[in-house]
């Protein structure tokens, strides 16, 4: 089962993504950065992170907007400058402001999430991820490594992240 990068750097807001995504039934294992550049040093394996099997490369970066040391648009554009298969990064955060969800967009956001004020609402929006992100969404992960034909070089395996729901 592949593993979700929570960008956050309140708590509360962490516990309460983690524990909606519990009722909604993902099963996936949530590692949490709690600033941007700790985010940026997780994806590329720098430091602490450098273990892969502890700090495995994410299927889905849930990224904050305002983040202490690099703000979440930052980490979104660094994300985007990187070669390689594209992460599926969603933005969460409590603005609705239309240019940071223009910017958002424009720097290669997949989803641009509002966190919810209830908890409610924020079990349905666990829901909605994994039933489309984590079940449905399919995207190229790495190349084939047996593409031996110069033509198939680029060929891509297609993965899923692999959502288990609990019953």
């Amino acid at each position: 089962m592949k593993t979700i990068l929570q960008v956050e750097d309140d708590p509360n807001d962490v516990f309460l993504l983690q524990y909606a995504m519990t009722q909604a039934g993902v099963e996936n294992p949530i590692q949490v950065a709690t600033d941007g550049q700790q985010a940026i040093n997780y994806l590329r394996g720098a430091g602490k992170f450098a273990n892969r099997e502890k700090y495995p490369l994410p299927c889905l970066v849930l990224l904050d907007l305002k983040l202490p040391h690099v703000m979440g648009l930052d980490v979104l554009k660094w994300i985007r400058q990187q070669p390689g298969p594209a992460l599926v990064v969603i933005m969460l955060s409590a603005s609705g402001d239309d240019a940071d969800i223009a910017t958002a967009y424009r720097l290669g956001a997949n989803a641009f999430l509002t966190k919810p004020s209830t908890a409610g609402k924020l079990e349905e929006m666990a829901t909605a991820i994994k039933d489309f992100w984590l079940t449905h969404n399919t995207l190229p992960q790495e190349p084939h490594p047996e593409a031996a034909a110069p033509e198939l070089e680029h060929t891509y395996r297609s993965v899923r992240c692999d959502a288990t729901v609990a019953h």
